[in-house]
């Protein structure tokens, strides 16, 4: 989906849009803001004083003044409005010079659409000035789009639309850049909003991780204690639904930092040995409808602490954790001390251990280690040359294979591999025990020979 076809799908292209010159935006709103019900101004007549004052203007916009009655000041700049009556006291006063001066706006009723996270119609307070502007002022652009539920992750703020309706009833379109105000402080790109303004946030067509956590950090971006509730499939312990808040996931300090992908793999249980983590994909649809696939690779956030490849998630973001083609050991090590690896792996130890069972062991544990952790092997009944290692690979199949055992050795694929969630040693019996076990076996019977002997023994001295 292109720019062009999400504002010509939202907006009627009754204009081109104008293209206003910072600079001149404050002064415009001033010289441009019409009057209606609810606007409070003052009235000065010079040198009249009797008949000046502060005056609310009714539903309708007709003030009822000394002298002249009604006049309608609704739909007029405050220029205007002086213009105005002082036209009308001209019956009356000789060169009259009448002042209107805007003392408390009304409230704005204006309507957002697009990216941002509750989108429809909001009436909007005022705000209090400051300074040299103790009234209250109109509220901006970003104001507007916090009361909206701020952007999403997916919105383009370069290019915000705002349609403002002139009084000749032609539509003014105003693109307004927010990465100025974000990136400089650019404050006349946070335009002071109209009654009646509509505005529209854009999608953006092409997202960079780096922009979407800039735009996170925002005072118009959804706070990061806000839940969030996202999907996470693929290579992790446990795929499924979480809801996601800022902050550490693993104790009670969830409202610090941001809602990101790391959380919600830990959320589910960290990944697997085989996550392809250089190719995880955060699938998210636009309020248009259309899904943006975002590219992270997390093995740059542990090479070169690129934060960025820890994406800023938002709610209803699939995260897909793909399955890799191979894994390399020395990565697999690495990976295994990552925040987002799980803390342990289950690997059961049968046979002949002095603790034969399910060990619990750390990601990408060497096999002489879980042996250690099974006790060691049997001295009396163990073959201590060599193990089973049976495997449940990503396909489905089942592998298995002889491993050679040296003690002595360090992590390699051939004598002392990296363990995997739910591996399977098999230490078998030795010779001597196996020899044991079958004379014993078949000495078994003869116990039970012996005592037949001995009743007919018994039997014989009666």
């Amino acid at each position: 989906m292109t720019w062009i076809d999400a504002s010509q799908a939202q907006l009627p292209t009754l204009n081109q849009p104008v293209f206003v010159a910072p600079e001149d935006r404050l002064a415009q709103l001033e010289s441009e803001y019409t009057l209606g019900g609810g606007d409070r101004v003052h009235i000065d007549i010079l040198a009249v004083p009797q008949y000046s004052g502060e005056y609310q203007i009714p539903p309708g916009g007709f003030l009822t003044l000394p002298l002249i009655g009604t006049v309608l000041v609704e739909g007029l700049t405050v220029e205007q409005a002086s213009q105005t009556l002082s036209s009308q006291y001209v019956r009356f006063l000789k060169r009259p010079l009448v002042t209107v001066t805007l003392l408390t706006p009304r409230p704005l009723n204006i309507s957002i659409s697009g990216e941002v996270n509750r989108p429809g119609s909001y009436s909007l307070s005022l705000v209090g000035g400051a300074g040299n502007s103790p009234g209250v002022k109109s509220p901006t652009l970003a104001q507007a789009i916090e009361q909206a539920g701020g952007v999403t992750l997916s919105a383009d703020i370069g290019r915000v639309q705002i349609r403002r309706r002139r009084r000749s009833g032609s539509q003014n379109v105003i693109t307004i850049n927010l990465w100025e105000l974000v990136q400089t402080g650019n404050q006349p790109q946070n335009l002071a909003l109209r009654d009646g303004d509509t505005i529209y946030v854009p999608p953006s067509t092409n997202i960079t991780l780096a922009e979407a956590r800039q735009i996170a950090t925002t005072s118009f971006a959804p706070k990061p204690d806000e839940p969030r509730t996202v999907a996470v499939v693929g290579e992790v312990t446990r795929p499924g639904t979480y809801t996601l808040i800022g902050g550490n996931t693993t104790n009670n300090n969830r409202t610090q930092g941001f809602p990101t992908l790391t959380r919600a793999i830990q959320l589910a249980g960290g990944i697997k040995p085989m996550a392809n983590i250089r190719q995880i994909q955060i699938r998210r649809l636009s309020k248009a409808g259309t899904e943006q696939i975002i590219g992270v690779d997390l093995w740059q956030l542990l090479q070169t602490g690129d934060f960025s490849q820890d994406a800023v998630l938002q709610d209803e973001d699939t995260i897909v954790v793909p399955t890799a083609s191979a894994v390399n050991p020395a990565e697999a090590t690495e990976l295994a001390t990552a925040n987002f690896s799980p803390d342990t792996i289950r690997v059961s130890v049968v046979g002949e251990v002095t603790q034969p069972g399910l060990v619990q062991v750390p990601p990408n544990t060497p096999l002489n280690q879980a042996l250690l952790a099974a006790g060691g092997f049997d001295q009396q009944r163990a073959s201590k040359s060599k193990v089973e290692l049976i495997r449940l690979n990503p396909d489905g199949t089942v592998s298995k294979r002889m491993i050679p055992i040296d003690f002595a050795q360090g992590i390699n694929e051939d004598s002392n591999p990296t363990l995997r969630n739910n591996d399977i040693i098999v230490v078998a019996r030795s010779n001597t025990a196996r020899i044991t076990d079958a004379i014993e076996s078949s000495l078994s019977p003869i116990p039970n020979v012996f005592g037949l002997f001995n009743i007919f023994d018994l039997l014989n001295l009666f």
